[in-house]
């Protein structure tokens, strides 16, 4: 492996790719050296010390948390909050974040704090940044955050890291912090007041995990696209439906862009079949395009939050503009533009496995499948009657997009109470951003069905009358799974397939697009 890119964070914008950079080991974050950076994060702590000093009361530093704010803490016992902010909230239940998704979300915390307005000091940034790059993230357990104040829960081992307690990833292993942090020759940080409060009052964890979706939505619309010109290929389609000025006519970008991707895989006949194919085959680029049309808003969104300071108090530290320091108590630790993103793509997302499984459904049955056999059953001997092909592969896809719908839900109205009715609103982010990584996973899986059941379907056909982008992903599928000539478990095929596609290994066609200018 080369040398790692460097992202610096507090200067520049951080972006998705960055995050996603950052995940996949392709970068690592440190705090930019740029010296209006590090006076901002140095200004900013140095009005916490002094209020410290001069016993000024400041949410959280000289208050309880919460709904115990009227609780005066004395300047000489303030030391002993911040790790007890993060023992009390090492609650967190369920599956652990994966690595990867562990080191974006201290990544995207680490961004958030080096603005410099959030009163922690640089050698903490400094500490989280180093143990990103040298592979050693918190173990973050996913359930256990209502999305406001903040993902305190989840970002409280975070907190837990720094100061040597409870578990991490290191290197890919789920060990011990203290075990890491002395791996690497370092020791446990003595958290400060307002640094913890700080490290888990923010919206890190569901806008980590929306950035990462991103990527996978724009891959999935992708394809999506892809295979599903194979269907209308395989089946016959018309290929009119697909015809560009027709969407020039209505001029969604991104639904024009999927006809654009499902047009350079079909066939243009001259004898069609029919008039027109049913609404999962003829409009499939108005399903899929939903996704390529939301990204670009869910971009600015995604972005806009990853760069904001969205923890409270903010501190604005001493500058000429501020000559005394503010210190300004508010809600930026609120998730509802995060769980915008992620409870609207839950949603685009759920309807192209619900456009996926209908094509299956198409695929396998002979009253639609124009010509092919039942269930794609390839035997021809007498005992073709004791093999059913892809009947229960059907039947599982259909299980699959039933979940993915089921979850599609908008998390953000199941918005509860909480903590004393002082959280008495809350985004319900974190929630909306679990079940969107869900729903990606099982479209994810329904699109792997679907392509092991087109590709039988090009095999039937025989690959000299399917149109040559058929015949590229039906050769890239065959190089791991065989063609299904009698009946046999099929999982590890799904499984097989779904490892191609996320190692980029399937001849998907060119992802990236741009956004046309709107119209005047």
């Amino acid at each position: 492996m080369g040398e790692l890119a460097i992202l610096p964070l507090g200067h520049e914008p951080m972006t998705i790719e960055h995050v996603c950079a950052i995940a996949e080991k392709r970068a690592v974050p440190a705090i930019s050296a740029d010296p209006a950076v590090r006076e901002r994060i140095a200004q900013s702590r140095k009005l916490i010390d002094d209020a410290l000093a001069g016993a000024r009361t400041i949410y959280g530093v000289t208050t309880g948390f919460g709904a115990s704010v009227e609780f005066h803490v004395p300047v000489e016992v303030a030391e002993e909050m911040p790790l007890n902010l993060v023992r009390y909230h090492g609650c967190g239940t369920g599956a652990l974040f994966g690595e990867n998704a562990a080191a974006a979300i201290m990544a995207v915390r680490a961004n958030s704090l080096a603005q410099g307005f959030s009163g922690v000091r640089q050698e903490l940034l400094d500490r989280m940044c180093e143990l990103v790059a040298r592979g050693c993230v918190a173990a973050i357990p996913e359930e256990g955050s209502v999305g406001a104040s903040g993902d305190l829960t989840p970002l409280s081992y975070i907190g837990a890291l720094l100061a040597g307690e409870r578990e991490c990833w290191f290197h890919g292993k789920l060990v011990n912090a203290p075990h890491a942090l002395a791996e690497l020759g370092l020791q446990p940080m003595n958290l400060r007041p307002k640094e913890s409060l700080a490290i888990m009052n923010g919206t890190s964890v569901m806008s980590a995990l929306g950035c990462l979706s991103w990527t996978r939505a724009l891959k999935l619309a992708r394809f999506a696209c892809t295979i599903s010109a194979m269907a209308s290929d395989v089946l016959h389609g018309v290929p009119d439906h697909f015809d560009d000025r027709i969407f020039e006519l209505k001029n969604h970008p991104g639904q024009r862009q999927a006809a654009q991707w499902i047009r350079a895989g079909v066939h243009h006949r001259n004898t069609p079949a029919r008039v027109q194919d049913r609404y999962s085959i003829r409009c499939a680029p108005h399903v899929i395009g939903l996704i390529l049309d939301c990204l670009p808003w869910m971009r600015r969104m995604l972005e806009t939050e990853i760069n904001g300071v969205n923890d409270n108090p903010i501190i604005e530290g001493y500058s000429s503009s501020a000559p005394e320091g503010r210190v300004l108590h508010g809600g930026n630790f609120y998730g509802g533009h995060a769980c915008l993103v992620t409870d609207t793509m839950k949603n685009v997302v759920a309807n192209v496995a619900d456009l996926l499984d209908r094509q299956v459904g198409m695929l396998c049955n002979p009253a639609t499948n124009a010509g092919l056999p039942a269930n794609l059953v390839m035997r021809s001997g007498i005992d073709r009657p004791t093999h059913h092909g892809f009947k229960a592969m059907e039947i599982s896809a259909s299980a699959l997009a039933a979940e993915a719908l089921k979850m599609s839900m908008p998390a953000s109205v199941f918005s509860r109470s909480t903590e004393s009715y002082n959280q008495d609103k809350v985004s319900m982010g974190t929630i909306s951003a679990r079940e969107c990584v869900r729903v990606l996973d099982l479209t994810e899986t329904v699109a792997a069905i679907h392509l092991l059941t087109v590709c039988q379907a090009v095999d039937l056909r025989g690959q000299g009358h399917c149109h040559p982008r058929s015949a590229e992903m039906r050769d890239a599928v065959r190089r791991v799974v065989p063609v299904n000539e009698a009946d046999r478990r099929m999982d590890v095929d799904i499984q097989a397939v779904l490892e191609l596609y996320r190692d980029d290994a399937l001849p998907l066609g060119e992802i990236a697009w741009t956004v046309p200018e709107a119209r005047a």
